[in-house]
């Protein structure tokens, strides 16, 4: 991205984020070319604080990640689109938008799991039950999706519609996490579904 216009901002250019999944503006903020760069570098948004005045990568303390879909230069090349996968509420206010807006539906929340699958795979952590999964490695994994999808066909033949959910929920979870496991996401088999809608 060549060209970008920082003289106007004294440095700083407006960084509009917005919810790749949902489209909802989920805040503003300010990055020099510094913030810029570890943006690009490391996938998750870091702005240039006025208050602080430093660097600041959102979710530093409090784990809401905004993880980097896609950058788009407005027709000035003075206002930045950062396009985010969001790890939970954008405001610290814990509102889902700096704008109070609820950012809410079914997609876009699986959208933030895959993100949290994605960084419990690559940034381990013993606490964690889906970070575990990955340790033990592709075969159980496999296991568990597989338990998980017997427990689904059992539910299914009775009528307990909370446990039949549970265990589709489970199933999907798990799901989630092979892919990953595999290098591929949810997105990739809605993909191939788009693909036979076509046909």
């Amino acid at each position: 991205m060549e060209g970008l216009d920082f003289s106007k901002g004294d440095g700083l250019i407006p960084a509009i984020i917005q919810d790749e999944a949902t489209s909802k503006v989920l805040m503003l903020g300010f990055m020099n070319e510094e913030a810029l760069s570890r943006t690009r570098a490391e996938g998750k948004v870091t702005f240039f604080s006025r208050t602080k005045n430093r660097l600041w990568t959102k979710g530093e303390t409090s784990g809401n990640f905004f993880f980097v879909k896609d950058i788009i230069a407005d027709c000035d090349k003075d206002t930045l689109l950062v396009k985010v996968n969001p790890l939970g509420p954008a405001c610290h206010t814990g509102a889902d938008t700096c704008f109070n807006e609820v950012n809410a539906d079914g997609i876009s929340f699986l959208n933030n799991l895959t993100s949290i699958i994605q960084d419990r795979h690559n940034n381990p952590s013993d606490k964690s039950y889906t970070s575990s999964l990955f340790e033990k490695g592709i075969n159980k994994v496999a296991q568990k999706v597989g338990e998980e999808a017997v427990e689904v066909v059992i539910e299914a033949k009775d009528d307990n519609q909370e446990l039949f959910l549970n265990e589709s929920a489970d199933l999907l979870f798990h799901l989630m996490i092979l892919l990953e496991a595999k290098g591929n996401k949810l997105d990739d088999v809605v993909d191939i579904l788009k693909q036979r809608h076509n046909k």
